[in-house]
């Protein structure tokens, strides 16, 4: 509770009575759940008496937006549990793990002098799991997160950039949270990059002193598909620096249990057909497995079949991977992951002699 009673602090100094208002709420809560009601309680009544809407989450409501565009900058989601569970790599969960432990063990840090920043940069392939990362943060955490929307933040108009970056740093200062700048790239490139123009630049300069002055005391996550980019004064702002890559044969076993948990299957626990799978899929990222997954049961939903079948999935593999849908092929390719000629001719609505013929034909070209 150390940090709250600090942030209480700073907001009173500060004369910010939202900031006061918002972390003696989150206190609040804090001492509810450690059995201290009675002194919650008169916490509670003063801000009801000082306050027209005490609620900590209404502080939320009143987002910065761009003054050219009106559209708001930052999209704010409290997760209270996890819609779907997270898949990473060992090494790559450990290291989130012992971030977020970090995140926990706050108040122990600052009792011993220690007021360590707390930012996470998030860097990998697209649709390898960033996002989903931050919003598991949030949930075991239990602080809502604030996600900058770039498309609003960076204005047409290049000198509005810089302001409504520090608009967004703001209003993240004023609230118990956790600050998400996704597609971070956009706003960190590389000042040494030819090919941007001087006010770009300043937009970094700016970017590296909000991170600067928001460090201290708050926590902020990024992530960005393309870290090449990144200027290189930008890594140095971050305590922690996660590689999220693609999934290895474990973790696509794991997805597609995960995401087929829904439908009977008749293939999950044959560990063969298993291992033949994540070989046709590696180098897939989660997203695009989770998108392959949800299109199979819809065709086995599709098709009234109680059951979704490996040749099923196999066969929306190759449609998933390939632009070419000449019959041949797609024969071949069940046949060669062994998918039987029975199954297949009742797949693809041919009959097994010219499922047969198709195939003899393609071993006599060979």
């Amino acid at each position: 509770m150390r940090t709250e009673l600090l942030k209480i602090i700073e907001g009173g100094l500060e004369k910010n009575r939202e900031k006061v208002k918002s972390y003696a709420q989150l206190l609040v809560e804090k001492l509810r759940a450690e059995g201290d009601d009675k002194f919650a309680d008169r916490i509670r009544n003063i801000i009801e008496k000082k306050t027209v809407h005490p609620v900590y989450l209404d502080e939320f409501m009143s987002k910065p937006v761009d003054q050219d565009s009106r559209l708001e900058m930052v999209d704010v989601s409290i997760t209270d549990h996890l819609t779907e569970d997270i898949v990473l790599p060992k090494i790559t969960k450990i290291k989130l793990d012992q971030y977020i432990s970090s995140l926990k063990h706050r108040n122990e840090f600052i009792k011993m002098g220690l007021d360590l920043p707390e930012s996470l940069l998030l860097y990998g392939p697209p649709g390898c799991g960033k996002t989903s990362i931050a919003h598991y943060i949030s949930q075991q955490t239990g602080l809502p997160l604030i996600t900058a929307q770039l498309d609003a933040m960076v204005s047409s108009l290049l000198g509005s950039t810089s302001k409504n970056i520090r608009r967004i740093f703001d209003y993240a200062k004023e609230r118990p949270c956790i600050l998400f700048l996704d597609e971070f790239d956009a706003i960190a490139k590389s000042r040494d990059d030819e090919h941007e123009v001087g006010e770009l630049k300043r937009v970094v300069n700016s970017l590296l002193q909000n991170i600067d002055s928001f460090n201290q005391n708050n926590i902020l996550l990024a992530a960005t598909n393309h870290e090449k980019l990144l200027d290189p004064a930008v890594w140095r702002r971050f305590s922690t620096v996660i590689e999220v890559p693609k999934p290895a044969e474990e973790e696509i076993v794991n997805l597609i249990q995960l995401f087929l948990k829904a439908i009977s299957c008749d293939f999950l626990h044959d560990t063969k057909k298993m291992s033949k799978i994540a070989l046709l899929l590696k180098g897939i990222s989660p997203s695009d497995i989770k998108v392959l997954c949800y299109n199979t049961i819809k065709a086995t939903v599709i098709e009234n079949e109680e059951t979704l079948s490996y040749p099923r999935f196999i066969y929306q593999i190759y449609l998933f991977k390939h632009v070419n849908e000449d019959s041949s092929a797609l024969i071949r390719y069940l046949n060669d992951n062994g998918v039987t000629q029975a199954e297949t001719s009742k797949l693809i609505g041919i009959s097994i002699r010219q499922v047969r013929k198709l195939l003899n034909d393609e071993e006599d070209k060979i």
